[in-house]
């Protein structure tokens, strides 16, 4: 595991790097077992966790919870935790409730054993697919641009808490509309945070500088996941991004370099790796294949950049 570095608001690094060592998808694979029994029907589009066994189950270890391409994530932390953004950093005290988007990730590293708390996991078509209406990235909570992540006063953590057991006590339940249900605590939760919202105003990013970063980032994940060999990547290169968010390259990477720390190409780069690195582990395509639809021409080319980027050629990582 990462030793930790330094919390400021720049040190998006740490999960960079995390991330490009554990693929996103780790992230259910560590959590199924954690699963209760019973659960049919919807899994995969929703599930619920307990934070202290989570820990338990990883052995002491600092755990991070990453950045995943597909689920919607909710949580209540209790206990002394750094909380991290693509681009800002919070280190939280006290109980808090923390939201996260596949366009907005974020991951969470323990700064004590003691954890406890709980978070949930959730795509969109869990909403979408029963006809609610629910467009969750119209929801300010959800919005690019917004950091959610909300202190607690005792009486507002005790709240949420008991909608938390709600929902642990209804995934494992027989009831047949239990999902309805769970939807219904999801969003008490929701508009619990988008009230604090609305009367603080606290973590939101209004400069026109974060809002670009904000819409790169967005056009990034926009991107992924390759899903077939015929798929191709369309934005490859600083200037491709510049002209899709019509800035001017220069300003584009200037604005990039003074908010995060690491450069345009950095980020393109970091998460074409972190694709290739779930291809190589999670499909059989050949790596001619992977190579074309990550935008390489030649194979060799995508060897030598995978190799630049991770010490492996890319049929040693997948061996």
């Amino acid at each position: 595991m990462l030793k930790l570095q330094s919390a400021n608001w720049l040190s998006l690094k740490i999960a960079i790097i995390e991330m490009k060592k554990n693929p996103s998808e780790d992230f259910y694979k560590q959590t199924k077992a954690l699963l209760p029994s019973g659960i049919g029907g919807e899994i995969g589009h929703f599930n619920v966790f307990n934070i202290e066994e989570m820990v338990a189950k990883n052995k002491g270890k600092k755990y991070v919870l990453h950045n995943n391409r597909i689920f919607y994530k909710i949580a209540l932390k209790k206990g002394p935790n750094l909380i991290q953004f693509v681009d800002k950093s919070f280190d939280i005290k006290t109980d808090t409730l923390v939201f996260s988007t596949p366009k907005m990730p974020s991951s969470w590293i323990p700064q004590s054993a003691d954890q406890k708390g709980h978070v949930c996991i959730f795509t969109d078509e869990f909403f979408m697919k029963n006809n609610t209406g629910i467009i969750l990235d119209h929801l300010p909570v959800f919005k690019v641009g917004i950091y959610p992540v909300f202190t607690l006063s005792q009486e507002e953590s005790v709240t949420i808490n008991q909608l938390f057991l709600n929902l642990h006590s209804e995934i494992g339940s027989d009831y047949a509309f239990k999902y309805d249900l769970i939807r219904n605590y999801l969003m008490e939760i929701i508009h619990f945070a988008q009230k604090k919202l609305s009367s603080t105003g606290l973590y939101t990013s209004n400069d026109a500088s974060s809002r670009i970063v904000g819409f790169f980032i967005e056009t990034l994940e926009r991107e992924f996941p390759i899903e077939s060999p015929i798929q191709r990547l369309s934005l490859l290169s600083a200037k491709d991004y510049a002209n899709k968010l019509s800035v001017h390259v220069n300003h584009l990477n200037m604005v990039i370099k003074d908010k995060t720390g690491r450069t345009t190409t950095e980020f393109i780069n970091g998460r074409i790796i972190d694709e290739a690195k779930i291809l190589l582990k999670n499909s059989n395509w050949q790596i001619s294949e992977i190579a074309y639809s990550l935008g390489f021409e030649e194979v060799s080319h995508f060897s030598n950049f995978f190799k630049k980027n991770t010490s492996f050629s890319p049929s040693t990582f997948r061996k």
